[in-house]
């Protein structure tokens, strides 16, 4: 009660005074109560309110999926292709970190939300496929290469094969043996036209003549034909060896095709 209002009640008679008195009161008591219950009302709105955030949070938490079923069992078989291929990867010198980290990543799919487990496996997925076109491509060239080389050395080798066949026939012999008495020696027609009447004599430029009765083998008549092995293994073979041996052993006994010829008419052997 304002300062006006206890002034104006204190002129009213006795009776008239009480009863004012009596109103003022209930009109505080009502106010007091519209407070409080604003007050309360207000706290329980704030209650309430906070209530429902937390229901929604545990509604919004238990609509989270772990993947399991279908989208795991995708995880895994992405997962057994990517390390398939980057095993083959390793084998050929191809580094792989990228598929690597995110394989690494896709393995811990059994506590992973499955919308994320899907995303991850799809990109796992592609690059296990970028990876396998690029260890394809790779593998293919290194067949290739290596279908090349074995061609090559197959064809070498085949070349090699006929070059000794005609180094081994009598005319092959004959070729060699005047290019290596000009290079090594520098003798020349002259000592060559003796050297082809000996050789003719002995072997007529066979490198297979074998001398049952002596043992002597080869164009040279080498005796034993084991001697020849001191220039090469394939001295039974190769006419080369035997020529090569053959103007060696003439140089070092007779100096020349022509003196080795002159003992040979003379002795009947050299």
């Amino acid at each position: 009660m304002n300062q006006y209002e206890t002034a104006t009640q204190s002129l009213l008679p006795q009776p008239h005074r009480e009863r004012a008195e009596r109103r003022s009161k209930r009109a505080a008591l009502i106010t007091g109560s519209v407070i409080a219950a604003l007050v309360v009302g207000g706290l329980v709105a704030t209650g309430t309110a906070a209530m429902a955030e937390e229901s929604t949070s545990a509604r919004q938490a238990a609509t989270v999926q772990l993947a399991t079923g279908h989208v795991a069992e995708e995880a895994k078989a992405s997962i057994e292709a990517a390390e398939s291929v980057m095993k083959r990867a390793e084998l050929d010198g191809i580094d792989t970190p990228h598929l690597a980290a995110r394989v690494d990543e896709l393995a811990r799919y059994a506590e992973t939300p499955a919308t994320v487990v899907a995303a991850r496996t799809a990109h796992v997925d592609e690059l296990t496929q970028i990876v396998t076109e690029k260890v394809t491509a790779y593998e293919k060239q290194v067949e290739a290469e290596k279908k090349k080389a074995e061609e090559e050395a197959e064809a070498a080798a085949v070349a090699a094969a006929e070059a000794q066949a005609a180094a081994n026939t009598p005319e092959g012999a004959k070729n060699t043996a005047r290019q290596l008495m000009a290079s090594t020696y520098g003798w020349g027609d002259d000592q060559f036209g003796c050297l082809d009447s000996l050789w003719t004599k002995e072997s007529g430029w066979n490198y297979q003549a074998s001398n049952a009765s002596s043992g002597a083998y080869g164009i040279p008549q080498s005796l034993p034909g084991s001697k020849m092995a001191t220039v090469a293994a394939d001295w039974q073979t190769n006419a080369t060896t035997q020529v090569t041996w053959g103007l060696d052993y003439i140089s070092r006994a007779y100096g020349t095709p022509c003196a080795a010829w002159g003992h040979s008419q003379a002795m009947n052997w050299y």
